[in-house]
């Protein structure tokens, strides 16, 4: 009798996780069709200098008593927190958007799905977490769908070893955010607004010396009245909503399980991408998808047996 309440919570709270998880992948999707619609209409170092600057504007009003709360923890992992949000946030956010020049939103978003198989390889490497057979071929599966969407079907490309420039920043950009994901495991225990505040300012902050040599370049787009919406939409949803989202989900159920909800981007990224930019979805595309996706069904079955 005593056992059920808890359990009771337990599964109230992996539910929660869930949800939650499942917010910050439709968000992440989106971020993919922000990062196509904002080509032209503000250059990618200075959109993530925005966005970053808007989050942190919104968590001064929402998180200034968690930062009180949690400073003497946070200033004993300052420099940790500033590693992670420049991996995890300017970094990989740069990379996107560049990305985002170069490739389609759909082709972003399946690549994303590879983050998962990462997040497994990081956590074999750095947490000595055990693999199977199965996980082995699951984790092969997903990145060979990857390497379909970078050679866009035609194996030719393969044998000359000839990428699309913007599929392999969005590759870079996952291993990027799969070392943020691999992070979080040893993050300070603090809370989620006030953990996440840190890691913003630090992403701003980073982000400053990149626009201003984007600017010194001569390739800074100062944002257009659409620009400006795409900017608050992406300060919204995948900078704010997103990430504190991310955060809690996986202090509910970990890094490896939270990880795996990273395979809902694809879905939610080619459904927005071929409703809202008309971008075709090819049979190449679909090879990838059930490559990726039957990838991480077998690891993940692997692991639930």
């Amino acid at each position: 009798m005593s056992s059920e309440p808890s359990h009771t919570a337990a599964s109230h709270g992996v539910g929660r996780a869930y949800l939650l998880l499942t917010i910050t992948t439709l968000c992440w999707a989106g971020n993919a069709i922000f990062g196509k619609l904002a080509v032209g209409e503000v250059s990618p170092m200075l959109l993530v200098s925005l966005r970053w600057c808007g989050a942190v504007l919104l968590l001064a009003v929402f998180a200034n008593k968690y930062i009180r709360q949690d400073w003497s923890i946070i200033r004993k992992h300052l420099l940790f927190l500033f590693i992670m949000g420049a991996t995890g946030f300017t970094g990989f956010n740069s990379l996107f958007y560049v990305a985002a020049h170069s490739t389609t939103a759909l082709n972003i978003g399946i690549i994303q799905g590879a983050m998962p198989a990462m997040v497994m390889i990081g956590a074999v490497f750095l947490y000595k977490m055990p693999v199977s057979l199965f996980q082995a071929i699951g984790v092969f599966a997903t990145f060979l769908g990857v390497v379909v969407v970078g050679i866009g079907g035609d194996i030719s490309r393969l044998a000359e070893l000839e990428f699309n420039q913007g599929d392999l920043l969005m590759l870079a950009a996952g291993v990027l955010y799969s070392a943020y994901t691999l992070g979080l495991r040893k993050r300070p225990q603090t809370s989620a607004l006030g953990l996440f505040t840190i890691l913003a300012f630090a992403a701003f902050l980073i982000s400053i010396p990149l626009t201003v040599s984007e600017y010194v370049s001569g390739q800074q787009v100062w944002p257009s009245a659409e620009g400006w919406i795409i900017v608050t939409l992406i300060t919204l949803f995948p900078s704010f909503i997103a990430q504190i989202c991310f955060i809690h989900g996986v202090e509910q159920i970990g890094p490896g399980r939270a990880g795996v909800f990273i395979n809902l981007v694809p879905i939610f990224a080619a459904i927005f991408a071929v409703t809202y930019l008309g971008e075709p979805f090819e049979l190449f595309h679909a090879v990838a998808l059930a490559m990726v996706f039957g990838g991480i069904w077998i690891a993940e079955r692997s692991r639930a047996a």
